[in-house]
């Protein structure tokens, strides 16, 4: 096995998402799919934020 994403893999899941969803339905699935990624990324990026300023404020304790 090459690889997880061959060329023909990415035709069949479109040909399938076609079928399955309808041409016109497509453009307004795919927006929602990234405003769902660019949303999770905002989380992450403000849960990284907010453990850097945690660490950050804490006073240093010897050891």
């Amino acid at each position: 096995m090459e690889g997880l994403f061959q060329p023909w893999h990415l035709l069949v899941i479109a040909l399938v998402a076609i079928l399955v969803f309808g041409p016109k339905k497509l453009p307004e699935l795919g927006s929602g799919l990234a405003k769902g990624i660019r949303s999770f990324k905002d989380g992450i990026k403000s849960v990284e934020d907010e453990v850097k300023t945690a660490a950050s404020s804490e006073p240093n304790q010897p050891k």
